[in-house]
């Protein structure tokens, strides 16, 4: 078992990163107020902490979780190799569909952080709302290979 330690969503396109304690997963908005989450493979953006204490090893810097650009940031859950999985985080499951594939904007965050996001898919993972639900902060994560 895992557990989601933080939620954040980014109004508009290229805009801040906004930090929630709790949000609504919807089948048409993935994580609510979030400018990506309109339906498809890239609804919700998922990052693990273990993955993230890594790149900041490499970077030498401790460089806040929401430079990533992510939705949901979890502990406790191997994300790497994790396509066509489904990940339960509170009431919400969501299908993981691809690695995230780190893009230049990761270097406004911090220089070099584009390339240290790629080993391992530390960059994280898309996924697609499968299930509606709401999430918090604290909420178990679990990862499965059936939706149920």
């Amino acid at each position: 078992m895992g557990k989601l330690l933080s939620i954040a969503v980014k109004r508009d396109k290229r805009g801040e990163m906004v930090v929630l304690e709790r949000a609504s997963i919807s089948l048409e908005n993935g994580v609510d107020n979030d400018s990506r989450g309109k339906s498809g493979v890239r609804q919700v953006t998922i990052v693990s902490n273990e993955s993230w204490k890594d790149t900041c090893t490499e970077l030498g810097v401790d460089v806040p979780w929401t430079a990533r650009r992510a939705n949901l940031l979890i502990e406790g859950i191997e994300l790497k190799e994790t396509a066509g999985m489904f990940l339960h985080v509170g009431d919400a499951v969501i299908e993981i569909t691809k690695e995230t594939s780190p893009c230049k904007v990761m270097e406004q965050g911090h220089i070099g952080l584009m390339n240290a996001l790629v080993p391992d898919w530390r960059g994280g993972v898309l996924g697609k709302v499968i299930v509606e639900g709401n999430v918090e902060i604290g909420d178990e994560v679990s990862l499965k290979t059936e939706k149920r």
